[in-house]
């Protein structure tokens, strides 16, 4: 349908065959969007709009934890290794592997990254990046060299981004010292300081220690204040307890388990993200709820590690706020990290639909919902629902596609999350501007080229 020259106060309009709104499907709706980005107005049963959106918009989901770079080592380490192969001989597959990046790789990878995120929809990304020096372990003559790759790659893909400088300075609990593979995430507090100020005025920012095992309290309580500088509402990020070796050290050095320890001496709150959280007894559980922070479970590299599984049944009854991210991106899909959520419980516990226990209750509704919101409160953005005021992060789903044919109202989600691979997702808005269009990214062929001539350069590098 060609569009129409029509606004409302001064906003672009748009009529939605239907929309999800307040835990329902809205059938034709009015969307109202303003110059800034934001919804200015929703209207239903609405007439005229400057554009007809075929199909089902719903909110984009906000990616809460990536490390783009690994985009470019997705399959690298899938060779059997010795007896009790696990994520630390990853890990040190990833050290090798980030010997050969260039800057110019890691904005190219990047962003490719981040188009394959948009096209599956997601519509912004919480980039956990501790990627500052060269191979060599020093600084480029300018010390925001990478942090501004990443942005820059985020700009051209046209994702929302909160960039997460992470603050990387010790091999391990304890003061241990950093392994010749750790070399490319080390700064001293001061130069982290400087590059987080600066990187402010490039990007929406937070503040992300590593890990307890990767930064002293010292420097965990000096970031936290560096966070308030930045501004109250600040996001702060955290590895914890993703793996039991971490949970074993942490109480070898401390006499508590991670997530225990963070809580007795920092004050979380719901401007924290605590990724992973994988192992954490009831007691760690109950308090994480309650603090209000977000919960960021990135189910398919952690399936992908080994890492364990997350209870989540019990932190949902107990009011606890979850987000999903793709982490070291082997999948781009929204989709897929909700439906790992689910069925890994339906293995655990031999049941079905174990996430909602609402009798008619959409599973997927309430996964997809929780996770926008969870998501957006992890990256500061007003986002993760459909609503007057909040950004415009829409993802219109072609309800003509065979995953979704034939389904109505909240059908539409089951089938979305529950059936089948190939994406429905038919056009992607991001504050307000068209990224994806009939499935096609705006930039994806250029940014194509730039991925694959990297990809082939590290084919020889590696």
């Amino acid at each position: 349908m060609p569009p129409l020259d029509a606004t409302v106060g001064g906003a672009t309009s748009y009529l939605a065959d239907a929309a999800l709104i307040g835990g329902e499907v809205v059938e034709r709706v009015r969307i109202d969007i303003r110059s800034d980005g934001r919804i200015a107005a929703l209207d239903r049963n609405a007439g005229q709009a400057r554009e007809h959106l075929a199909g089902l918009v719903v909110p984009g989901i906000p990616n809460l934890h990536s490390h783009a770079f690994q985009r470019a080592m997705a399959g690298l380490a899938e060779r059997a290794g010795p007896e009790g192969d696990n994520f630390w001989r990853w890990r040190e597959v990833m050290y090798r592997f980030l010997a050969a990046l260039t800057p110019e790789d890691v904005q190219a990878i990047a962003a490719q990254c981040y188009v394959e995120q948009l096209l599956q929809g997601y519509t912004s990304v919480a980039e956990f990046h501790y990627l500052h020096n060269a191979p060599d372990g020093t600084s480029y003559a300018e010390r925001a060299e990478l942090s501004l790759r990443i942005a820059a790659a985020a700009e051209a893909a046209g994702i929302g981004l909160t960039l997460l400088p992470v603050l990387y300075r010790q091999g391990g609990f304890g003061a241990a010292p950093p392994t010749e593979g750790q070399r490319r995430f080390l700064l001293g507090f001061d130069a982290y300081q400087r590059l987080c100020t600066k990187m402010a005025k490039h990007a929406h920012i937070g503040v992300a220690p590593h890990s307890l095992r990767a930064v002293a309290p010292d420097d965990l309580t000096r970031a936290i204040a560096l966070a308030d500088t930045l501004g109250p509402a600040t996001p702060r990020h955290i590895h914890v307890a993703e793996q039991e070796r971490e949970v074993a050290d942490c109480l070898a050095w401390s006499g508590a388990r991670p997530v225990a320890w963070l809580l007795d001496h920092v004050p979380v709150d719901a401007r924290w993200c605590l990724v992973h959280a994988t192992h954490i007894d009831a007691d760690e559980r109950a308090r994480l709820a309650a603090s209000g922070a977000v919960a960021g479970l990135c189910q398919t590299t952690e399936a992908n590690l080994g890492d364990g599984i997350f209870a989540l049944r019990p932190y949902l009854a107990e009011g606890g706020r979850f987000g999903v991210g793709t982490d070291s991106n082997v999948s781009a899909s929204p989709v897929e990290e909700l439906r790992w959520l689910e069925y890994v419980r339906r293995l655990e516990s031999r049941a079905r639909n174990v996430s909602e226990t609402r009798p008619g209750a959409s599973v997927a509704a309430s996964l997809l919902e929780r996770a926008a919101r969870g998501g957006a409160q992890a990256l500061g953005r007003e986002a993760g629902e459909i609503a007057v005021g909040r950004l415009a992060d829409l993802v219109v789903l072609d309800t003509d596609h065979p995953t979704l044919v034939g389904r109505r109202g909240l059908g539409l989600l089951d089938a979305w999350v529950f059936c089948g691979n190939a994406t429905p997702v038919r056009h992607v808005m991001v504050g307000g501007a068209w990224v994806v269009r009939e499935g096609m990214h705006l930039r994806g062929r250029e940014i194509g080229a730039a991925f694959a001539a990297a990809m082939r350069r590290l084919a020889e590098a590696v």
